[in-house]
């Protein structure tokens, strides 16, 4: 018997993987390989100019000297940057305010939507995000020129004056955050639907049975469910709209008089036509800590509800 015991004692040794074979097949290794070429496309891409960016906020126009703060000292100064902070808040804020509850309402139609026709739905409402926003910019700013405005034609054709879009203030940045609402809608849209499939039918019953109606049914079965998903995917948005560069660039350029500017297209004007890299990085710095506190805020109620559940 004591024989036949230190056999397989033996054979369950000999059997146990050992060395470099048993240090691959730990799971934790093999998922951080497989991991390890993002991590380093993050750190070439996302981490190094970053902490480039940094260094270079701390130098003079020419780079060759060490300023400190200065460069952020000078922008304080200027009224500006403080213009450019209020309208990237005012832009970021409202765009994704307007995009969270479009998407939330063409999701619950395209939910209640019979299956059979919910995937043409899905292709066709997707379009706008799916198009490179500097294409569909493009046409945009083709509805809002001065000469030939389509939208203007309409309203003349009605007995209305004319809108100088692009040339007044508040329209310009009205036609900004419309373009930016246009364009990223869609993806509101297709996460809200993916959250209200996972949504218990059986609630949604229960609900009925109680008389509930297609309102309630949306505040305090939906919503409660989504909630997660609707804070995620407005953080996720509003970091995305915080560094739009593109609608602004092509759209308005930052005018009329710097009125539409944002961090983005500030910092762009500044560090490559200005000539004037550092202080160009000093401004895209400025969008870390605005995000970060949202993202914080966000993140640390959506971790409560979590530790709810």
């Amino acid at each position: 018997m004591a024989d036949a015991v230190a056999s397989d004692v033996r054979v369950s040794t000999a059997r146990r993987p050992t060395g470099a074979r048993a240090f691959l097949r730990r799971k934790e290794m093999i998922a951080f390989f497989f991991a390890l070429p993002l991590i380093l496309i993050v750190l070439t891409l996302v981490i190094y100019p970053a902490f480039y960016a940094l260094h270079l906020a701390t130098l003079n126009k020419s780079m060759q000297h060490f300023v400190g703060l200065g460069n952020f000292t000078f922008l304080f100064k200027r009224n500006t940057f403080w213009m450019v902070v209020e309208q990237s808040v005012l832009f970021a804020v409202t765009a994704v305010m307007f995009k969270a509850v479009i998407g939330f309402i063409v999701a619950h139609f395209v939910h209640n939507i019979p299956q059979k026709g919910q995937r043409k739905w899905r292709g066709m409402l997707l379009i706008p995000w799916v198009i490179p926003p500097a294409m569909s910019t493009l046409a945009w700013l083709w509805l809002f020129d001065p000469s030939y405005s389509a939208f203007n034609w309409v309203l003349t054709h009605i007995g209305l004056d004319g809108i100088p879009w692009l040339g007044n203030p508040y329209w310009a940045r009205f036609g900004v955050i419309l373009v930016n609402v246009w364009v990223g809608s869609p993806f509101f849209m297709i996460m809200y639907l993916a959250a209200l499939k996972s949504v218990p039918e059986q609630l949604h019953e229960a609900a009925a049975i109680d008389g509930a109606s297609w309102f309630q049914k949306i505040w305090y079965v939906n919503l409660p469910m989504m909630r997660n998903i609707i804070q995620i995917t407005a953080l996720f948005s509003l970091i995305v709209t915080f560094a739009n560069f593109d609608i602004v660039k092509i759209l308005t350029n930052g005018g009329p008089v710097d009125q539409t500017h944002v961090f983005a297209t500030w910092s762009f004007t500044l560090g490559i036509w200005g000539n004037d890299l550092p202080l160009g990085a000093s401004v895209s710095l400025f969008m870390f800590p605005i995000l970060a506190i949202a993202a914080t805020l966000i993140l640390r109620n959506v971790r409560k509800r979590g530790n709810e559940a």
